[in-house]
């Protein structure tokens, strides 16, 4: 029998939740294809964004290692820094290898790769533009895919040099002297963290009293306590009225805030949030429409208004994650061709590879307070832990939340080494609906960070006795 549309699901976008769709989709046995406007495929995840600033982070690191080698440290210049080469030499090798995973992993599923940029001439046509030419594509069903762009800043133009986003961090020639953080983002405090981490001094500016609002705010003070000490000033409530460049020799930033104070940098992030890149997806020939941040609202299912039609990852909002993109997608293409896959999961972990890194995963003490949900917390520091004390971690904080009556685990919050993975854990016992008394009685590996769930665990014990 002839096929009605060329392909039975198309993705525009090859990132996280671009590629899920499209391979589950192969799974299923139907005919899927990947739009990339791009050279690499990946999306932001893979070519500004999530792998190329965490392999960015972990040569920091790495080079702090090395200067706090006794060896290292009687040779080394006082103020000596790495280069920016010695830096992001690493990202390159990694991103290559990230990109031949992606491309076997398509074609093996026999997805379909089709080069150019996407946009919609009716709700199941495709033009896609390939150099000087067009190819129109029809598809059954559709997942927009296409992410984020950072949003611009005000009064001058990025330049890559000066005036810089989240997204040119891996084009630096060199590691700045100063540097000011526009916006206490995810993005803007990893990046503040890491160069404060190389000894540059950075200024974070936030428009609100309180950056990452969504975490646990003793947490968050711990993180500022720590950013504080390794040279970052905060300035909390002041909002950027203007960014400009001096003519130098050096060109240099010049910010004016609201407040009336003027700032200079060699080099500005400006990192304020980020808007979908759906404005060149003419959508309005497919029957939708964007809001004033270019995201689409989508259904339970991740079905937009136009039956047929799907979105998934950052462009639909929060939560913005790799990871939750990545099941956004697969569950947008089981509901597509009717396969019950059931609700995407309540309780999944968030990341902030910041240096220290931070992870969550359920509710935090504020949220619960505000919901009048009675609970005790349990807490472990790194400086208790041998492992903590093996790492050379003693400012490292853990704390699991129970409920008061049933004493069912309600959340677990970590800033220190290893949070990312530690996470996991929590997450697992969590989505189980277990509590307290699993902690009690499980035995851990000695010396590991995990101990710290059996430390919090008796602490919250304790305080439940009482």
């Amino acid at each position: 029998m002839a096929r009605t549309y060329d392909y039975d699901l198309v993705c525009i976008g090859s990132g996280p939740a671009g590629q899920r769709a499209a391979v589950q989709s192969a799974k299923l046995g139907k005919f899927a294809a990947v739009i990339e406007k791009d050279p690499c495929l990946g999306g932001v995840c893979l070519g500004t964004g999530t792998i190329p600033s965490k392999t960015f982070r972990e040569a920091v690191l790495f080079f702090n290692r090395v200067a706090a080698r006794p060896d290292r440290a009687r040779s080394a210049q006082p103020d000596a820094r790495p280069t920016a080469e010695q830096l992001l030499g690493k990202v390159g090798e990694v991103l290559t290898r990230e990109q031949d995973v992606i491309e076997a992993q398509l074609r093996r599923n026999d997805v379909t790769v089709i080069r150019g940029e996407a946009s919609f001439a009716d709700p199941h046509t495709l033009q896609v533009r390939q150099g000087d030419g067009w190819r129109r594509v029809t598809a059954e069903n559709v997942v927009i895919a296409v992410g984020t762009r950072p949003a611009p800043p005000p009064g001058v133009a990025a330049d890559g040099e000066v005036v810089i986003t989240g997204d040119d961090v891996v084009d630096l020639k060199q590691v700045p002297r100063t540097m000011a953080v526009v916006g206490g983002s995810v993005i803007g405090i990893e990046y503040a963290s890491m160069f404060s981490a190389l000894g540059v001094p950075v200024t974070l500016i936030e428009k609100r009293q309180r950056p990452l609002e969504f975490l646990d705010r003793e947490i968050v003070e711990e993180l500022i306590h720590q950013m504080r000490h390794r040279n970052v000033t905060f300035r909390l409530g002041e909002t950027v009225e203007s960014i400009d460049i001096s003519d130098g020799p050096p060109r240099r930033a010049v910010i004016r805030l609201e407040s009336g104070k003027r700032l200079t940098s060699d080099v500005v992030l400006f990192s304020a949030g980020r808007i979908a890149a759906t404005g060149s997806l003419s959508l309005a020939a497919a029957g939708l429409e964007a809001d004033d941040r270019g995201r689409l609202k989508v259904d339970e299912s991740f079905r937009t208004h136009v039956p047929h039609i799907f979105a998934a990852g950052d462009v639909i909002g929060y939560p913005s994650l790799a990871a939750t993109s990545s099941e956004q997608g697969r569950l947008a293409a089981c509901h597509a061709f009717g396969v019950d896959a059931g609700p995407m999961a309540a309780h999944f972990p968030i990341g902030i590879y910041a240096i220290p890194e931070i992870s969550m995963v359920g509710a935090p003490e504020h949220e619960l307070t505000e919901h009048k949900v009675p609970y005790e917390t349990g807490v472990a520091r790194y400086r208790e832990i041998a492992r903590g004390q093996i790492l050379g971690d003693d400012s490292g904080l853990f704390k699991m939340l129970f409920h008061r009556d049933d004493r069912r685990l309600l959340g677990v919050h970590v800033i220190g080494s290893g949070a990312t993975e530690l996470i996991h854990i929590g997450q697992a016992v969590l989505g189980l609906g277990g509590g307290i008394d699993y902690f009690l009685q499980t035995v851990f590996n000695y010396p590991t960070l995990a101990e710290c769930y059996k430390v919090a665990a008796l602490d919250a014990s304790n305080k439940l006795r009482g």
